[in-house]
């Protein structure tokens, strides 16, 4: 089952292919490299029972991986060496994600979780426990 089952399709999710999005206005970002990135989603869909939120992978060169919080949360948590935030209020750059549609040909990027709808956005807390966790022992 898709989002777009269950709840209307946010406007910042395309119909088809993959769209650039800019961070801070419809969601903040966490960039995580390679296997780091593979980890922490992992785990991060274990802790949520299936339901983490959105993740968006990128499937080719170094594999990022994206964890969309709701707009503002990332500068609400204290992040590891190794993580990358990008946001709106306060962040000294503009950065635009590519999101993927939910169906279709979205190379290279593809959902590794999912918005649903009782999960619109990774919860940033959660996200952050399971981050410090990882990083650390990497």
């Amino acid at each position: 089952m898709t989002m777009s089952d269950v709840i209307d399709l946010p406007e910042w999710i395309p119909a088809s292919g993959h769209q650039l999005r800019m961070t801070g206005v419809h969601f903040d970002a966490l960039r995580i490299e390679g296997v780091r990135g593979e980890l922490v989603a992992a785990r991060l869909i274990e802790a949520a029972d299936g339901d983490a939120g959105p993740v968006v992978c990128e499937v080719t060169g170094f594999r990022w991986m994206y964890f969309l919080l709701a707009p503002g949360e990332v500068r609400r948590h204290n992040w590891p060496l190794g993580v990358q935030r990008f946001g709106g209020v306060g962040m000294r750059t503009v950065t635009y994600i590519g999101i993927p549609a939910l169906d279709g040909n979205t190379w290279p990027l593809r959902w590794y979780s999912e918005p649903t709808g009782t999960a619109p956005f990774v919860e940033g807390g959660l996200l952050a426990g399971i981050t410090a966790s990882v990083m650390i022992r990497a």
